[in-house]
């Protein structure tokens, strides 16, 4: 019998510069209130983004100003790989490992343009092996933080015994623009933040869950959902208002299928563990899941403490779910830019 990967450990990590709501709701009128034709409307997400507070690569000024492709690159090679080393060191002392420990290392990244990529800046400020296997991923925003988890644990089920890193890091943050004058990027300075978060993963004995299977659901002609906008001076965001109602009408089907193809009885899941895109998305994810309204307590808080930060966000849920206690099985669920759902189940070890 096939030895189940197992995670070992999980830790996160934040940028230090913490940002509230209501200085962010006041710099956003200062720089889009005479530019935006009805930025009274739109400023009411600043309401009801469900954000009290979050993490950012830089001050809040730093966002006010303009910035080019060099800039935010700079912020993104120094203060990604910051929070690389800082969440990939906790999670590697969390499983009494260290760096040269590492055999493979999956890294998840949406929001910054690296070449090499990032865990080749990592490579002598944690110690990783020459011979170590660097897996970079780029493009699928929110969704990774699950499908990178499930593309590690499949990483190390196909090589019993060898350890890989899994560490997704986004500084969405850096998507922000003062000189944007569209809905989604008003609802993107509402929500987007900084954070990292990693896991080791390896198949054999030990951990606190093994993985029982994953599964993605990518919709045809969906590109215009969600995804960047790529101009001289950065990303920009593209954020369709429709996206809570098309999770509400199309991701339940996609789950049930995921759980179908995995042998996997939608009564056997004890807790959904849930990227907390907004608080539509939450909602709309309990109704489609057929959870009691506020079921998903810990995406709401981890939305209000953290904000959106992408794909570390649902990684920064289960961590809050383990302190609780984990049950015995859970299923991880985040959507992406594709427009993908990706699923990854997991079951308690004893």
């Amino acid at each position: 019998m096939a030895l189940r990967p197992a995670l070992l450990s999980l830790a996160t990590a934040v940028p230090p510069h913490v940002l509230t709501q209501k200085d962010i709701a006041k710099a956003a009128r200062r720089v889009f209130g005479d530019k935006f034709g009805d930025f009274d409307k739109v400023e009411q997400v600043f309401e009801t983004a469900g954000v009290v507070q979050r993490h950012a690569a830089r001050p809040l000024e730093w966002y006010l100003e303009p910035h080019g492709w060099p800039d935010r690159t700079e912020v993104y090679l120094q203060s990604a790989a910051d929070l690389f080393e800082e969440a990939a060191r906790k999670a590697l002392a969390g499983a009494g490992l260290s760096g040269a420990d590492v055999d493979t290392v999956v890294t998840a990244s949406s929001t910054g343009i690296a070449t090499p990529s990032l865990d080749a800046y990592l490579l002598d400020r944690l110690g990783f092996r020459e011979d170590v296997a660097r897996v970079p991923l780029f493009g699928l925003g929110c969704a990774a933080g699950v499908t990178g988890l499930a593309l590690a644990m499949r990483l190390a089920a196909a090589s019993p015994g060898s350890t890989v890193l899994f560490v997704t890091v986004e500084l969405s943050t850096l998507a922000v623009r003062p000189d944007k004058l569209t809905a989604a990027n008003v609802v993107s300075t509402a929500l987007f933040a900084d954070g990292a978060a990693a896991l080791v993963v390896r198949a054999g004995d030990g951990g606190f869950a093994t993985a029982v299977g994953s599964g993605e659901h990518t919709w045809r002609d969906t590109l215009d959902i969600m995804g960047w906008d790529i101009d001289p001076d950065g990303f920009g965001v593209v954020l369709a208002r429709a996206l809570p109602p098309f999770a509400e009408t199309h991701l339940g089907s996609a789950v049930a299928g995921i759980l179908d193809r995995l042998g996997i009885q939608p009564s056997s899941i004890d807790r959904f563990v849930c990227h907390p895109g907004g608080p539509k998305i939450i909602a709309a994810l309990e109704h489609v899941l057929r959870l009691e309204p506020g079921t998903l307590d810990h995406e709401r808080d981890v939305l209000a403490t953290h904000g959106n930060m992408s794909a570390p966000t649902v990684l920064f849920v289960l961590e809050r779910v383990l302190r609780a206690g984990l049950p015995e099985r859970c299923l991880l669920i985040a959507m992406g830019p594709g427009f993908t759902a990706s699923c990854l189940a997991l079951e308690r070890r004893p």
